[in-house]
């Protein structure tokens, strides 16, 4: 397992988001108060809920490996910039999406080890599926308690046309420019990170993001991809790296096998 995590901890990582999953749902099934971030982004009860389990879940897996959380952020690089490793955590992925109670939200918990992801959880709460990747191993869906089961991201039809997702909340012009030059099948307009998931499971072919995303947004989505075989890129083709000063991503493409 990767980083000498066993099964049984990949276990408890799973039950860990299934719990943040669970605090969520206690506020969505409520009725929801918004407030807004200093970057003008919305924060809920269920934002802050879900980081607590997430926290002290992961400190009492892994007392020694340091935690990055979206609703923690504020460590500095100074103080980041030597982690080998650490946990790249958004308790909860898709705020928007929440407020408009569309169920396309999620918990995403990563392991982050010399810079790239090794091991992703992606949690759907309200549709209680949980996606797993572990790099160099392979990935997963489980749905509620059925048996996991593999994915791998899929060949496309060159004759066909791609399917492409891209964001529910958050399209750019940038996107439009870029899909004029691709033969487009279909096009899937889908919230969080579930983008790189309905990549993952062979949904889609391609995820193009050409607009502004954080570290927290990708970490456990890319792994999931990688782990199902396909890749997370910038445009030029370099690998989408973390622990960077300021967190943010640059542009990049989600692609499945040779899309």
């Amino acid at each position: 397992m990767a980083s000498g995590l066993g099964p049984r901890a990949l276990e408890q990582l799973c039950q860990i988001a299934k719990k943040a999953g669970t605090a969520i749902l206690e506020v969505y099934n409520g009725e929801i108060a918004v407030e807004t971030k200093s970057d003008n982004s919305p924060l809920t009860a269920a934002d802050k809920a879900s980081h607590q389990v997430i926290a002290a879940g992961l400190e009492a897996l892994t007392p020694e490996i340091p935690i990055l959380s979206e609703e923690g952020k504020d460590i500095p690089y100074q103080e980041r910039k030597n982690w080998r490793r650490f946990w790249l955590v958004d308790p909860l992925d898709g705020t928007k999406e929440f407020i408009k109670r569309n169920g396309e939200f999620t918990v995403n918990i990563a392991l982050i080890e010399g810079g790239a992801p090794v091991l992703g959880v992606v949690y759907v709460p309200v549709q209680d599926k949980l996606y797993v990747g572990v790099v160099g191993q392979g990935a997963y869906v489980q749905q509620a308690d059925a048996q996991p089961e593999p994915i791998q991201v899929r060949t496309p039809d060159a004759q066909a046309g791609l399917t492409v997702v891209m964001s529910r909340s958050h399209p750019s012009p940038e996107l439009a420019e870029y899909l004029k030059n691709i033969e487009v099948a279909e096009a899937l307009p889908v919230g969080s990170s579930l983008k790189l998931c309905v990549v993952a499971e062979g949904r889609a072919d391609l995820y193009p993001r050409l607009g502004p995303t954080m570290e927290w947004d990708t970490g456990a989505g890319q792994a999931v991809v990688v782990a199902a075989g396909g890749t997370v890129q910038t445009p030029d083709g370099a690998p989408l790296g973390y622990n960077k000063p300021s967190l943010l991503n640059p542009h990049f493409i989600v692609r499945g096998a040779r899309a």
